[in-house]
């Protein structure tokens, strides 16, 4: 799921006027310990394909693990999304414990959503102008990760692109590069831009899950329009002034914040010259000229956004000019941090994301670095998402060969998402019950998912061969897989059973442009007669009175009886085509989470059956006609909102463990156990070793 980010882009922009010279990473003390732990992930790795792939034969390197020391399916958390599991995976505890519930949280006075993971306090600007202080980002993660607890106790660590890793904590003796939610230089999880003479005027705009689309408007063989950096701070700190007045807002305020959105982003301008005849294009951006070939990227392009004579964000795109013929049509990937120059810290120390890029060459610095979102937006095709997904999982296996081959280091963990991501957009050629599968398709794209996890098994024969056979290896996922047939609208079916109320007309769908760029939600809810509503993948909260704004929801008895009377209808949820159950398991916020960080939780966890996800529009909080209608986006698989019980990760150890029955939150005491040093009492896990 996208989707993950929460960085402001205000605060990206601003820092890069005031960040302090970064200070180099350093040299290790010898190692104290005489052992040493590679843990490998596999985002979203689903242990009935390794299984099957395993026994065929095709995964050798996984399977001599296996067989050395086991296999196991991974008990994943609720809900199985990627930043919770990710949060238990690195503190050993329940959500309770760690405060990572959803990719979305949202604010009780306003009910506005935002990217969770991470808080910002924005940038102060003397005069509108001059920054005379520096924005605060930090994680919202509780608990603390293993690999803070075991750097303190002297074991040197590197943990590289591990989600839930930015913004980058400080690890003694650690090296740490940041993974999700690290975001584009927009603070979106990837932004993508799409150039087309043969788009409409009625298309171009912003996509629901993430792209600009502009039309391109040739005179001869010359046109221009420009690339959307980050919004300007100055701009945004208004826009935020004006959404957080609450979900209701006046025509004027919603006239002022219209004028402010179509003013907020710092742009490039470009202009392009279209040999047609030779099917390429010169693309003129900030005094240079780029080659464009028709079916070819372009190395890294660095560019320089101004937002005034005093901030600038620097960042780095790749194009690829899709068609030069009869059309032109140009794809721009989301532009990236620079690893040697980004805009605030996306690693500890903050000079080795530099490093790495002077020792290995550029690489993506993107959370989600895969491009799924044109994909599902139909601006590119399979084998450009294929290839460039390749580019993406070796981006972040060079990363993690060359600190490798460092040696110094006692533990290193690793993780890579591409396994997730090509199961998101390729069941559906697996799977022929799909709405969306295609034969033909299939023929040629069918054995895609196959071929990323034997890339994987390729990957770790590569890091067993150079790590030498005495060292452990743990290969571990954070969810399965399910596939995704047929969308379930939760807050319609909220409002056609009476628990949330709608006035005037419907509220326009919802899109991930109106989230990051400061748009209104909720408009159509009447929260004097709405008691519950959803948001996020399969979470319910309570309009409970005392927290949130307009709450009508009294705590204690009347929550309880309502967690009760709901959990019960939705257990009868069933599909109107054919009367199959939607709802696998309802699970109430107090039978499942416990610790400081319980009270963030939504009162209801919503676990699906196979082939069933709340739509984007829900996640998104939207309520459109509908309850169940087919899935034909090309995001044809998921793990959110499934009934954790179902969505198990794996675990791959080269030797044998202590149970048959391996939890997520049992990986961090199982490294703190495997270098002699105590298990904090407050983890929930228990040692594997």
């Amino acid at each position: 799921m996208r989707i993950s980010a929460g960085l402001a882009a205000a605060a990206v922009v601003a820092v890069a006027a005031l960040s302090p010279a970064c200070a180099g990473s350093g040299r290790r003390p010898p190692s104290k310990y005489s052992q040493k732990l590679i843990i490998l992930g596999f985002d979203g790795m689903d242990p009935h394909l390794l299984d099957k792939w395993m026994t065929d034969g095709k995964l050798p390197n996984i399977a001599k693990l296996a067989r050395q020391g086991g296999f196991y399916p991974l008990q994943t958390t609720h809900s199985p999304e990627s930043p919770t599991a990710w949060a238990s995976f690195a503190t050993g505890v329940n959500a309770g414990k760690h405060n990572i519930y959803d990719f979305l949280v949202r604010d009780t006075t306003s009910y506005l959503p935002d990217l969770g993971m991470v808080t910002r306090t924005p940038p102060r600007f003397l005069f509108n102008y001059f920054p005379v202080s520096k924005p605060k980002i930090h994680s919202i993660r509780g608990g603390t990760s293993f690999w803070v607890t075991a750097g303190r106790q002297g074991v040197r660590t590197d943990v590289l692109t591990v989600p839930v890793t930015f913004p980058p904590e400080e690890v003694e003796n650690g090296r740490l590069l940041s993974g999700l939610p690290l975001p584009d230089i927009r603070g979106t999880m990837g932004t993508f831009s799409y150039y087309a003479t043969d788009l409409s005027r009625y298309e171009e705009g912003n996509t629901e899950m993430g792209g600009i689309l502009k039309r391109l408007v040739f005179e001869g063989d010359r046109a221009s329009s420009d690339l959307e950096g980050p919004p300007s701070p100055i701009v945004r700190q208004q826009i935020e002034e004006i959404r957080r007045k609450g979900p209701s807002l006046s025509e004027s305020d919603r006239a002022r914040l219209a004028e402010l959105q179509a003013v907020q982003d710092v742009r490039i301008p470009f202009t392009i010259q279209w040999n047609r005849a030779a099917k390429t294009a010169g693309l003129e951006i900030e005094s240079r000229t780029i080659q464009l070939q028709q079916g070819a990227w372009t190395p890294w392009i660095d560019l320089t956004f101004t937002v005034n004579a005093l901030v600038r964000v620097h960042g780095m795109v790749q194009m690829l000019l899709m068609n030069a013929g009869n059309e032109l049509q140009l794809y721009v990937s989301p532009v990236n941090f620079k690893p040697d120059d980004p805009p605030v810290p996306m690693s500890y120390p903050a000079a080795f994301s530099g490093e790495l890029y002077h020792e290995i060459g550029n690489y993506r610095t993107l959370g989600w670095a895969e491009a799924t979102w044109p994909l599902n937006e139909g601006r590119m095709d399979e084998k450009t998402f294929m290839d460039d997904l390749m580019v993406a999982f070796d981006d972040r296996a060079r990363v993690i060969l060359h600190r490798l081959d460092a040696r110094d280091w006692d533990l290193l963990v690793g993780v890579i998402e591409s396994t997730d991501r090509v199961q998101h957009m390729m069941w559906r050629l697996i799977d022929p019950k799909h709405p969306l599968y295609d034969a033909a398709l299939a023929a040629k794209f069918g054995d895609s998912i196959e071929r990323v996890y034997r890339h994987a098994d390729d990957f770790v024969g590569e890091v067993v061969r150079r790590a030498g056979p005495d060292v452990p290896v743990l290969i571990v996922s954070d969810h399965g897989f399910h596939s995704w047939r047929k969308a379930v609208n939760l807050n319609t079916w909220l409002v056609q059973n009476g628990y949330m109320t709608l006035k005037g007309q419907q509220g326009a769908d919802k899109k991930l442009a109106d989230l990051f760029g400061g748009g209104t939600f909720w408009e159509n809810v009447d929260w004097s007669g709405t008691r519950a509503y959803a948001m996020g993948i399969g979470q319910i909260y309570f309009n409970l009175r005392g927290r949130e704004s307009q709450g009508i929801v009294s705590p204690g008895a009347e929550a309880s009886a309502l967690a009760d009377d709901l959990s019960r209808k939705l257990l009868t949820m069933t599909d109107p085509e054919d009367a199959a159950p939607i709802v696998r398991a309802v699970y109430k916020r107090d039978d499942i989470y416990s610790g400081p960080y319980l009270g963030n939780a939504a009162e209801l966890q919503v676990g699906m059956n196979d082939g069933y996800r709340v739509s984007w529009q829900t996640t998104l909080g939207g309520s459109p006609p509908g309850i169940v209608y087919k899935n034909d986006r090309k995001w044809s698989a998921d793990h959110g909102g499934y009934d954790y019980a179902i969505t198990a990760g794996i675990l791959v150890s080269s030797r044998p463990i202590a149970t048959k029955a391996p939890r997520i939150i049992d990986i961090a005491p199982t490294v703190l156990r495997f270098f002699g040093l105590s298990v904090p009492g407050d983890i929930d896990g228990k040692p594997l070793f």
